[in-house]
């Protein structure tokens, strides 16, 4: 029961939660909670599920605590070519897909692209052969000196903003693979912004362009791969941007992967 307590208390110490904070949202006793992180004490499968709601744990992570705790996952973990995720991902599509002429892009955990809509060969374009060979990772593209950085205007300010996000998520999710993303990342070269930037966002200045962001997660997943795909879209951010956007779109027959 050592793995399963070494879990618990390191998402309670992620969330930065002290024993009695938990135990007052989850209504386990302290006393209990200590048993169960010290491995003194084997936690149910619902006190495990309720703890990990209160933690807000990642379902994956979630299935972790079960196993680790000698129980079946609860949740299932579907493939995203596999019939079962068929419907959600053509809803998913038709969201990219109605998006247009705004470049968007569906992505998983780790920032890889599973699709995107035909504006995202605005920003594609001139991008080294090797980025663009999936799978393709989105923020190594954007950040990456032969990627989109040398068009993109405020380089340091959007650098920074990736930055500090997959600093944020990866705390949030403690996955290793976004530390060793980030450390990635940040190797390459663009500087670094102030942290009070101007404006009400932080805009993509790419090119001529200036866009902001927004991301988009479905609601109430119970698949671990469906809790882990999200939208990126970009939005004008003034009517010349938007202007641009629809003529470019209206004059390119060019596939999402175009140059």
């Amino acid at each position: 029961m050592g793995e399963v307590g070494r879990l618990l208390r390191g998402w309670r110490d992620t969330r930065r939660m002290s024993q009695l904070d938990l135990s007052g949202r989850s209504g386990v006793s302290t006393r209990h909670l200590s048993f169960v992180e010290t491995g003194r004490s084997r936690p149910t499968r619902q006190m495990l599920l309720r703890l990990a709601e209160e933690l807000d744990v990642p379902l994956r992570a979630r299935n972790e605590l079960l196993l680790a705790g000698g129980y079946a996952p609860a949740f299932p973990e579907t493939e995203l070519d596999g019939p079962p995720l068929a419907d959600v991902l053509a809803a998913l599509r038709d969201v990219l897909a109605g998006h247009s002429p705004n470049p968007a892009v569906l992505i998983d955990r780790h920032w890889t692209m599973v699709d995107g809509n035909e504006a995202v060969a605005l920003f594609t374009g001139g991008c080294a052969p090797e980025l663009l060979a999936p799978p393709v990772n989105v923020l190594r593209l954007a950040l990456h000196p032969d990627g989109m950085a040398p068009r993109i205007g405020n380089l340091a300010e959007w650098r920074t903003h990736i930055l500090h996000r997959l600093d944020r998520q990866a705390a949030a999710t403690a996955d290793p693979m976004l530390h060793e993303l980030r450390a990635e990342l940040a190797g390459y070269p663009g500087g670094t912004a102030g942290v009070r930037p101007d404006g009400l966002v932080v805009p993509l200045r790419f090119d001529e362009l200036n866009m902001f962001s927004i991301t988009s997660v479905l609601g109430t997943p119970r698949d671990v791969t469906l809790s882990e795909l999200a939208i990126e879209a970009f939005l004008p951010a003034d009517p010349a941007t938007a202007t641009a956007l629809g003529r470019r779109m209206a004059g390119s027959s060019h596939g999402p992967w175009a140059g």
